[in-house]
């Protein structure tokens, strides 16, 4: 049995090693905005083998895994000492899900985790589940972790065991390894998700970017990304909710819509890249889209590009939650160049890199939604006109 065990374990490293070093790959062409990468750059066969296994051959002789991992996917993401991390939600076999640091020489390969999950602190009401945290470097010089904590709904009756209470739970860090855990933001909604902290002061408070809703999955009468200010995260209290960017009907972010990570602050406005969702026959499809907000007002949204910025393609349509993207990290390097941490179907990770330039240009030159079948069939004459009279203007010198 012994040998059988050595075997076994000698495999699973061989595997884990050769799934960690290997080289991604840009897909060929793409569009222009962004590089897509063929590779996942995190699943559930990234988690190490000390979390899953326990690998003492007395006491689990057949190698078997303990402790199962589903999926790894909606990570935050930042740049710290160098190394570019992703904060991931790991979730179990059980449904439960939880955070872990995995870090990366280059930010596109071999993404490695940390020996040990985040042990994120309790507040006297525990969480049930924790998801999709949102990282922020602010200019207090602390680093935020904004996530979803999910309770069971006090008021279900007892034969309802699926209604629940998500709220926006608050932990600080300064190395990502020792977290101090805040009390979870109050609003005058009665859900939250999606809650994202702007990286700087305004007017001397915390800007927060939220999403208020009536229940736990269904947007209901609220929706949309709300903007509010609160004097302090250490009792972090958002009175007043401005919607700046809200549902609309037929298009992508038709049913729901929400902040993806802090937004980046460049010379023209902020860049935000936010989630959308709209109904289908086959289900709910979420994609990506960007919108800039004035560099002064961030509840003014200057430019916006019709349509979706990046969409699930290929194996990302399949997986624990099909047909959808979602991001809530992205890192932005010194040289401009942007790197994008997506999801695909609640299932994985992936990376897919820009620059600042690209996203500007992207949203500034892109038509903007004109909400209407005509106005689309416009913007395409309006560019194939203006090729033509390029192409007259080749001819002419040629």
């Amino acid at each position: 049995m012994t040998q059988e065990f050595n075997q076994r374990l000698s495999q699973l490293q061989a595997e884990q090693e050769q799934l960690i070093n290997r080289k991604n790959q840009v897909e060929e062409t793409g569009n222009g905005i962004f590089s897509r990468f063929k590779y996942p750059v995190l699943t559930a066969a990234h988690t190490p083998l000390e979390w899953r296994y326990d690998l003492d051959a007395k006491t689990n002789p057949h190698l078997m895994e303990r402790f199962g991992i589903n999926a790894v996917f909606n990570a935050g993401a930042i740049k710290f000492n160098g190394k570019y991390l992703m904060v991931a939600r790991v979730e179990g076999a059980d449904r439960k899900s939880f955070f872990a640091v995995a870090e990366s020489e280059d930010g596109i390969n071999g993404f490695k985790f940390w020996d040990y999950p985040i042990e994120l602190p309790q507040t006297e009401d525990p969480d049930t589940n924790v998801y999709d945290m949102r990282l922020t470097l602010h200019e207090d010089g602390w680093i935020y972790g904004l996530f979803c904590t999910e309770r069971r709904d006090p008021e279900a009756p007892s034969h309802d065991q699926s209604m629940a209470v998500a709220a926006c739970g608050i932990a600080r860090t300064k190395d990502l390894v020792k977290w101090e855990r805040l009390p979870d933001l109050k609003t005058n909604s009665p859900q939250q998700r999606n809650v994202v902290l702007h990286p700087e002061f305004v007017d001397g408070k915390y800007a927060l970017y939220t999403r208020p809703q009536d229940g736990f999955i269904s947007a209901g009468t609220g929706g949309g990304i709300g903007f509010g200010l609160c004097d302090t995260m250490e009792n972090a209290v958002v009175d007043t909710e401005t919607i700046i960017h809200n549902k609309s009907y037929h298009t992508v972010y038709e049913a729901k819509n929400g902040q993806g990570p802090a937004p980046i602050k460049t010379a023209k406005g902020w860049l935000h890249l936010a989630h959308g969702v709209r109904n289908t026959a086959a289900g709910l499809r979420y994609v990506l889209y960007l919108f800039m907000t004035d560099l002064h007002d961030l509840t003014k949204v200057i430019y916006q590009p019709a349509g979706y910025f990046l969409a699930p393609v290929g194996d990302e349509r399949v997986g624990d939650v099909s047909n959808v993207v979602f991001c809530n990290g992205w890192i932005t390097d010194e040289d401009g160049t942007v790197y994008v941490y997506y999801a695909s179907s609640d299932t994985r990770m992936h990376v897919a890199t820009t620059t600042v330039d690209k996203l500007i240009d992207y949203a500034m030159n892109t038509p903007a939604d004109g909400l209407r079948s005509a106005s689309s069939v416009q913007a395409v004459y309006n560019i194939i006109d203006k090729n033509k009279g390029l192409g007259q203007l080749q001819e002419a010198s040629a």
